[in-house]
């Protein structure tokens, strides 16, 4: 159990995606102008990374395994992640019109998230079962929620303050995005 634990808390704090690998940048800084759409992206990755971390996992473990099919993951794990967006898409299109149009173009390049191709990927990497992966893609994708939401949150708060022209826009947004980096880098300390 506590090994269960570990990998949530890990794949959330500790290996966050966008903060610490690097992975998932382009949604990250489009969407997280306003808390609302981030916090909605927010939850169409955690269901889709969750998802595609246990559907990948079954995938490798009882087809491309067993068949010696190894090289095939990577073109196998996009066509998932692809379908399971799709879903997503028509399933807020239908639902919500308003928070797919909030969401823009940035719910499609969800498919081409590469922290959702690379959660399943890494998952298979550290030999990960069904459970594992499960656990590991909602922590990942928990993690990049968090971070988009504060990201969200600091750009709000930079909108009401005076920032010196040269620093406007994308350089303070960049800024403030690695110095959450830096803060995300001192969980690793952390002990259980």
């Amino acid at each position: 159990m506590k090994n269960l634990i570990l990998i949530v808390v890990a794949g959330a704090l500790i290996n966050n995606v966008v903060l610490n690998q690097f992975l998932g940048i382009c949604s990250f800084l489009g969407v997280s102008k306003q808390m609302k759409a981030s916090a909605s992206l927010g939850g169409a990755v955690i269901f889709v990374i969750t998802v595609a971390s246990g559907v990948a996992s079954l995938l490798y473990d009882y087809v491309l395994k067993p068949f010696d099919l190894d090289y095939m993951k990577t073109i196998v794990f996009i066509l998932v992640i692809a379908a399971l967006v799709q879903i997503v898409e028509m399933f807020l299109k239908k639902t919500s019109p308003a928070m797919y149009k909030a969401l823009g173009i940035y719910l499609p390049l969800i498919t081409t998230n590469c922290a959702v191709l690379g959660v399943a990927l890494t998952n298979v990497q550290n030999g990960y079962n069904f459970i594992e992966s499960v656990l590991s893609g909602f922590g990942t994708a928990v993690g990049y929620t968090i971070a988009i939401v504060l990201l969200a949150g600091i750009r709000s708060r930079i909108n009401e303050e005076d920032i010196p022209a040269p620093l406007r826009g994308a350089p303070i947004v960049l800024i403030s995005a690695a110095l959450m980096s830096i803060a995300f880098m001192g969980f690793p300390g952390l002990s259980f």
